[in-house]
């Protein structure tokens, strides 16, 4: 079996039996087909390609459609999970175990049927349905439990996010010094504001500072109010975060304040991780929670403005 560096949290019901096709010099056209297709995280048309390839040399539709479910998986692109849910409905029964690219016993191939439900109807908002379908795929794979929890801390954090309002009479410090001011007054004449939590103690959240710089501009250009919020830290945070920002230049994108250490606006909004951006609305309703790289946070930007697109990042043509 293929080990894929990315999906640490569904190796629990993958297979490792097998050797790499690459390591086996008995391996046929076929295993090598197979290989490639597994192991394809290029582009949607290098993927199709490798299906391409797969399929004439004999690759079982099951192992493709499994191909598929991985390849979706590892890119976080659970819009493309959902669409596939009929394609898993028609191979459900079907499921042969001698076809398998990937599943050992046919209770975790049953358990990723059960996901993909869950998924599809997350995306549709069936909440009551989600829940019966995650549980039903943790019965029958209790293994996996850390590869469906995320899904369900997203909608237990939506959930809790419905019923939280942002005070924007709240009042913060600039990260340069000098007098706190209100989140209202960044907000005349703006569509929405998207608040930026970071620390220069995260290393992720750091290097996150020129894609975070790039999507700042662009934002404010389409009417969105930037906020970035350094989240409280030991006593040198203010010092550290400062020099950051100075690199991003003169005139850094955006608002940078630091939150407060008496009632964080972090701890209303459960930042466990960092970074994370958090969309509010000019009502003080959350939007949207999560990381910036989440293709939901520009499905609700672009509710609010239809023009505004993803920037590229700095780094892209390097």
């Amino acid at each position: 079996m293929r080990i894929l560096p990315n999906l640490l949290p569904w190796l629990a019901i993958i297979t490792t039996a097998f050797a790499q096709p690459a390591d086996n010099p008995d391996a046929g056209p076929k295993d090598v087909a197979l290989d490639n297709l597994l192991s394809e995280r290029g582009p949607a048309k290098a993927f199709e390609a490798a299906v391409t390839e797969a399929k004439g040399k004999g690759v079982s539709q099951q192992a493709i459609l499994e191909a598929r479910f991985l390849y979706h998986i590892d890119l976080g692109e659970d819009d493309a999970i959902a669409a596939l849910l009929p394609e898993f409905l028609k191979q459900r029964d079907a499921f042969r175990i001698e076809d398998t690219a990937i599943f050992a016993v046919k209770e975790d191939w049953l358990a990723v049927v059960e996901f993909v439900q869950a998924i599809a109807a997350l995306k549709k908002g069936d909440k009551p349905a989600f829940k019966t379908h995650i549980t039903e795929a943790f019965w029958l794979s209790p293994r996996q439990a850390s590869a469906f929890a995320p899904h369900i801390e997203r909608l237990r954090l939506e959930e809790t996010m419905s019923n939280v309002k942002i005070d924007f009479a709240t009042r913060l410090t600039p990260v340069s010094g000098g007098d706190a001011i209100a989140l209202g007054s960044l907000l005349p004449e703006k569509k929405a504001v998207l608040l930026h939590f970071w620390s220069p103690a995260s290393p992720e959240s750091e290097a996150s500072l020129p894609d975070y710089a790039v999507t700042a501009k662009a934002l404010e250009e389409k009417g969105i109010a930037m906020v970035s919020v350094l989240v409280p830290g030991p006593p040198d945070i203010l010092t550290k975060a400062a020099a950051s920002v100075r690199k991003l230049g003169e005139k850094p994108p955006g608002a940078w304040l630091a939150d407060s250490r008496e009632k964080p606006l972090s701890r209303d909004l459960r930042v466990q991780e960092l970074p994370v951006f958090v969309l509010v609305s000019n009502e003080g309703k959350v939007l949207f929670n999560g990381q910036p790289s989440d293709d939901a946070l520009w499905e609700k930007l672009r509710g609010i403005d239809p023009l505004i697109t993803r920037p590229a990042s700095p780094d892209a043509d390097k």
